[in-house]
């Protein structure tokens, strides 16, 4: 692995704010303080053994304030922007003599203020954007109107993500709750709708006292204090998992909350399934890795039960870990690469490069060697689920488990916590009283565990 802190004029000097690869030509977008958004070129450095770069391609101006969020659609024809003040925006690539060249296509109008984060539906169909007037708002992007608002939030909407198998959609926000949306199609005049319905708010855990006459709530996220404007959540690509930032752990009702990132198992959504403790800085966003990889086998005591590993990266306010499904500590860690808050995580679509913006106005760039990842599994020969169906996983997380820092498991405290769900969906069997196992954790250990890819520390 080669990389660091690029050290060019990303946006004239102001803060980054946003990254994303296009999922064809793998070009590097960036969204700035600066009201523009630029498109770059990586340069590898292997065969030079040297840090990858970056060239000018070009460059979008539209936006008359802070652009906080882009994302490529899925098909790569067109990108979506959010901004300051509620703008909203798509772009559109043309094929000219001179070559690619992007364009203003429309103005997407509804939000009240700042638009934080948004996602593309894995059908490139729809956008689902969050902002500071506390609302999401579903757009069809065909037609550049809005199709449904979802209004739930009582501050401000900090991430948004959007299930690759478009039954679920979430939303992360600055009131401590996450919102899980399931898609309850209805037909008008004989025309399916798609219709999103809040079907679970995660926001507290509830765990016994020692003495196990009393218990105590305690809440799963940080509250609006949280350092930064973004709390950005990630589906898996094949939609098995939710890894959701900002969590504020608490093993014991008297013991000190400490930073982590909650997974949420599609079989359950109501509750995190595992979680990734040891941060000493809060996580505020995650991503994970296009690109699907076969099993290694050297690992027999994961967490996760899958025909094939995913490998995603963690960002705290100054630090980057990247794990895999098949592991259970980080594959990488890169601490102290920026003098700023990190603001966003993009993987190109081969999963060889990775991006990391920040508000000191400089991006981060690794690159990974040939199959220094693992062996890619083939578009064609990847395991596809029906999008009405959970992906078939069994077992997909080892319940009441932790990791301690010599890679062997041991049980978790006896206490038991139960997610409290503050709206349900109608004809739901889910009781007040009903009770759920604590988070598995899987904890970044004191040394890099000796892998493939050896741990380490930017300067």
């Amino acid at each position: 692995m080669k990389g660091g802190t690029i050290q060019i004029n990303w946006h004239d000097t102001k803060p980054v704010l946003a990254c994303d690869f296009h999922p064809i030509s793998a070009l590097l977008a960036t969204a700035g303080a600066d009201f523009d958004i630029k498109l770059w070129a990586t340069v590898s450095g292997i065969d030079q053994k040297k840090a990858p770069g970056v060239t000018y391609h070009s460059n979008l101006s539209y936006h008359s304030s802070a652009v906080n969020t882009l994302r490529f659609s899925p098909s790569g024809e067109q990108l979506a922007s959010g901004a300051d003040g509620g703008e909203l925006i798509l772009w559109k690539s043309h094929t000219t003599d001179a070559g690619e060249v992007w364009k203003f296509l429309k103005s997407l109008v509804f939000h009240r203020k700042d638009v934080l984060d948004l996602q593309w539906s894995s059908d490139g169909a729809y956008i689902i954007s969050g902002s500071v007037d506390n609302l999401c708002i579903i757009w069809d992007a065909n037609k550049c109107s809005v199709h449904q608002i979802l209004d739930g939030h009582f501050h401000y909407v900090q991430g948004v993500a959007w299930d690759p198998l478009e039954k679920y959609a979430a939303s992360f926000s600055s009131d401590r709750t996450c919102r899980i949306y399931i898609n309850k199609h209805t037909k008008t005049k004989g025309v399916e709708k798609t219709n999103y319905v809040c079907q679970h708010v995660v926001s507290k855990a509830e765990s016994q006292m020692t003495d196990e006459s009393k218990s105590i709530r305690s809440h799963l996220f940080h509250d609006e204090t949280l350092p930064s404007f973004f709390r950005r959540l990630a589906w898996s690509p094949d939609g098995s998992f939710l890894l959701v930032p900002a969590g504020s752990h608490k093993s014991t009702p008297t013991s000190e909350p400490v930073n982590t990132a909650y997974i949420f198992s599609r079989k359950d959504l109501s509750r995190p399934a595992l979680m990734l403790p040891g941060a000493s800085k809060p996580i505020v966003a995650v991503r994970f890795c296009p690109q699907r990889f076969h099993l290694l086998g050297t690992n027999e005591s994961s967490f996760f039960k899958l025909p094939y590993r995913l490998i995603f990266a963690v960002a705290t306010l100054n630090s980057l870990y990247i794990y895999d499904t098949e592991s259970v500590q980080p594959i990488v860690i890169a601490a102290g690469v920026h003098y700023a808050a990190i603001t966003d995580i993009a993987w190109s679509p081969a999963g060889n490069y990775l991006a990391l913006s920040s508000q000191d106005g400089y991006c981060t760039l690794l690159e990974f060697d040939n199959q220094e990842l693992g062996l890619p599994i083939p578009e064609e020969k990847k395991v596809v689920s029906d999008a009405n169906k959970s992906p078939v996983l069994p077992d997909v997380v080892e319940e009441n488990k932790t990791i301690d820092k010599n890679n062997k498991t041991a049980n978790v405290d006896s206490g038991k916590e139960r997610v409290e769900n503050s709206e349900k969906e109608k004809g739901e069997n889910n009781k007040d009283g009903e009770e759920a196992s604590s988070p598995s954790t899987r904890e970044p250990p004191s040394k890099p565990a000796k892998r493939r890819i050896t741990p380490m520390a930017i300067d």
